[in-house]
């Protein structure tokens, strides 16, 4: 059975809710899914774990939050290259251009995206069909 870590930061809720219909889409496609907050999870935790799904919505100038949330992606970052890894995340402005750049950062790393989904404010239907659809790739 594929275990799949959904860490995120959450200011609003808006990720936070986006991260636990991402573990349901996970959990309903076979797999084992925990729901962890930033802080909680790092380097050592990485070997429990055959699936990322990381979100953090956008902060600031179209970034991550850096108080909690890239501390712990720094750690990991190096462990990504080569696992099933998915991004996902919440914005109120702009039009999600925070979510390429975290994207393309990734790709720098060599990590290999296999998809990452948005949503405007609190998940909506399509958002929420969306997070689901995300977990289920995991499994």
């Amino acid at each position: 059975m594929t275990k799949v870590a959904v860490v995120y930061w959450s200011g609003t809720g808006n990720t936070e809710a986006m991260a636990k219909l991402v573990a349901d889409g996970a959990r309903s496609a076979g797999a084992q899914a925990d729901v962890i907050y930033c802080t909680d999870f790092g380097a050592e935790r990485f070997p429990d774990y055959d699936a990322f799904a990381l979100g953090c919505p956008a902060m600031g100038d179209e970034e991550l939050e850096d108080g909690e949330f890239l501390p712990m992606y720094e750690e990991v970052e190096p462990l990504l290259a080569g696992e099933k890894v998915a991004l996902f995340g919440s914005y109120d402005w702009n039009d999600g251009e925070w979510m390429e750049l975290w994207e393309q950062r990734a790709a720098e790393a060599g990590i290999d995206i296999v998809d990452s989904v948005i949503a405007k404010d609190y998940p909506d239907a399509e958002a929420t069909v969306e997070c689901k659809r995300l977990g289920a790739l995991l499994a």
